[in-house]
């Protein structure tokens, strides 16, 4: 009897793509180990040469990816690449005010929703284009528009076995994590060839990169201002996953195995509950100024420890034809948002 291979397990922000490993504190000290020392090492080359700190983050990690072969630091990389994200998360919150929210205006709100319901779209054509059914091309192009794995997860298991098997999910998954480290390194230069404002390079980034440990980092890495503009489209992307998953269950039959996804993902709500603190003025700068550099230090760790995990060897196993399918979606992505951001934001 075959066994199932296992998942890959990158930017899992939700937890139900694997279960969070139980250890005790002994447990999850050789992967933070290892994620500390990359990320401090990050942070060196950062502070001696300008580089952006999740930049270097991600370049370490990747340098280290050997290192997820060692069950003995799944622990520790599981609970850093999804706990200490986010956190982080939650505390960029107290970078951001409402005003600043309201600022994007419904345009960009609403371009949001245009550029994830054409990007779905998209993969469903091309799925078809090469042979796949509707069901591939809905968690293909799912993946690529909302949250990248979590949404992938969240898709399969709304949609059910008999319509994506574990095959499917996994190569998904697989090219998902591999794309998204990919376009946090070059959206960011290609806003930087633009000369984009931080407002168009904040939508743009934060409206096309597949993950959000790398849209904010690759938001962050272009300058503060575009983190914090990135950080509010993103997390307005990863809101979507909720309406997007009904839409699915209404249009899709379920096969076997289908199950309710999740809501609301808690760290959106509090990103947006720490955001209206801040938006009293009456946040210390002292307290404001100590989470901002946690949130930054927990970000560059979550980036570190998703790219240590990232099971990019597995891309030589799998066929191109699913793979066209992710980067058709993924280019349908990053052209809508880049029109976006030059014809209509700003």
């Amino acid at each position: 009897m075959q066994t199932k291979r296992p998942l890959p397990m990158a930017a899992d922000l939700y937890g139900d793509i694997e279960p969070s490993p139980k250890s005790t504190w002994r447990g999850y000290l050789p992967g933070l180990l290892i994620v500390l020392l990359g990320t401090l090492a990050a942070g060196f080359i950062s502070d001696r040469y300008g580089a952006p700190l999740t930049l270097m983050a991600l370049l370490f990690g990747l340098a280290l990816n050997f290192l997820s072969a060692d069950s003995r630091l799944t622990p520790g990389l599981a609970f850093a690449s999804r706990s200490l994200l986010r956190w982080g998360i939650v505390l960029v919150g107290l970078r951001i005010t409402f005003g600043q929210i309201v600022d994007l205006g419904p345009m960009a709100l609403l371009c949001v929703v245009v550029i994830v319901a054409a990007t779905i779209g998209i993969g469903i054509v091309m799925a078809r284009r090469f042979g796949f059914d509707a069901a591939f091309g809905t968690l293909a192009g799912g993946a690529v528009a909302i949250c990248g794995a979590s949404a992938a997860m969240a898709l399969a298991t709304t949609l059910g076995e008999r319509r994506i098997s574990q095959a499917q999910l996994t190569l998904v998954l697989v090219g998902i994590s591999a794309m998204s480290a990919t376009a946090m390194v070059l959206y960011p230069i290609a806003a930087h060839a633009l000369h984009f404002t931080d407002l168009k390079a904040g939508f743009l980034l934060g409206a096309s990169i597949h993950d959000v440990a790398q849209a904010l980092g690759a938001g962050y890495s272009y300058s503060e201002g575009a983190g914090q503009i990135a950080a509010i489209v993103k997390l307005t992307r990863v809101a979507l996953l909720a309406p997007a998953l009904a839409i699915v269950a209404l249009f899709l039959p379920r096969g076997t195995g289908a199950a309710k996804g999740p809501g609301m993902p808690w760290f959106v709500v509090g990103f947006f509950v720490m955001a209206g603190i801040n938006s009293t003025g009456f946040v210390p700068v002292m307290v404001a100024t100590g989470a901002e550099k946690l949130a930054g230090g927990l970000l560059a760790a979550a980036v570190t420890a998703t790219a240590i995990r990232s099971p990019l060897s597995q891309l030589l196993e799998a066929g191109p034809k699913p793979l066209l399918v992710i980067l058709a979606a993924t280019i349908a992505a990053f052209a809508l948002s880049l029109a976006a951001a030059m014809l209509l934001i700003g």
